[in-house]
């Protein structure tokens, strides 16, 4: 099947239709030059897509890995592998590096300085991974050609001064997740009855929701308010954040269905 033929099956379209394929570029690079090709940062819903894309055009799992600088990464990259590189062995050919960017406390800087700062750089935002910020500092995970320039121009954020150095990955700060834990009880495991609960509203409102299209399981899009959902899945919805139902368990003797939930704040 063609490139474009696979692309019309997953019903890809604009902005997800480019980065797709230059995926199966990528992909295709590796396995015709027998060389490691790699992509660059991908959201999380990227990655879903990528992932059905791969499968529908044959490529096996084995054949490549995706890396975000360290385990629990949100944006990642996809590194497709020759015949002769096994996939543990991938990440010695991984184009990630990654930085630290420290900065005196009182500036109190954000997630959103450091992207703003990198946005007016001309650093467009698929050349970085995840930035971890702290206290008194950020760490980036950047693709190569990305940290040579920061490293010798990067020098302010917001109106903070900033010290940049590389870091080795097993250095990386990660700052842990927050959220708080929700125990509830639902009609049913519907997608609308679980949203309802994760996101604090009405189920009606939560129908709605999905049938507008905003609403993502496991970052792919989903417009049927009655999908079932299973522990481990993730919800999430522009505007609303998300949230993973994390346990399932007994029904009570009103017939609900006992639930817990890890929501993101």
């Amino acid at each position: 099947m063609d490139k474009g033929k696979l692309l019309d099956r997953l019903g890809a379209a604009g902005e997800d239709r480019l980065v797709l394929a230059k995926i199966l570029d990528r992909a295709e690079q590796a396995r015709s030059r027998n060389i490691p090709a790699a992509t660059d940062f991908l959201s999380p819903a990227q990655l879903a897509q990528a992932g059905d894309l791969l499968r529908l055009a044959g490529f096996p799992e084995t054949g490549y890995a995706a890396l975000g600088g360290y385990e629990g990464a949100e944006r990642r990259l996809l590194l497709f592998l020759p015949d002769w590189l096994e996939a543990e062995d991938g990440a010695s050919q991984s184009p990630i590096r990654c930085l630290r960017a420290s900065f005196r406390p009182e500036y109190k800087l954000t997630h959103r300085d450091f992207l703003g700062s990198l946005m007016g750089m001309g650093i467009v935002r698929e050349k970085t991974g995840d930035i971890l910020v702290g206290p008194d500092g950020a760490d980036l995970v950047v693709l190569e050609p990305v940290a040579d320039f920061l490293l010798q121009n990067w020098d302010s954020a917001g109106r903070a001064r900033l010290t940049v150095t590389e870091i080795e990955p097993d250095n990386l700060h990660i700052p842990a997740a927050n959220c708080r834990e929700v125990r509830d009880t639902v009609s049913s495991l519907r997608l609308d009855a679980v949203a309802a609960s994760g996101f604090h509203m009405a189920r009606g409102k939560a129908a709605a929701l999905v049938e507008s299209g905003r609403v993502q399981v496991n970052w792919r899009e989903c417009t049927k308010p009655d999908k079932p959902l299973a522990a481990g899945d993730v919800v999430s919805a522009r505007g609303f954040g998300k949230f993973e139902l994390t346990g399932v368990g007994g029904v009570t003797k009103k017939g609900r269905t006992s639930i817990v939930l890890k929501v993101y704040v």
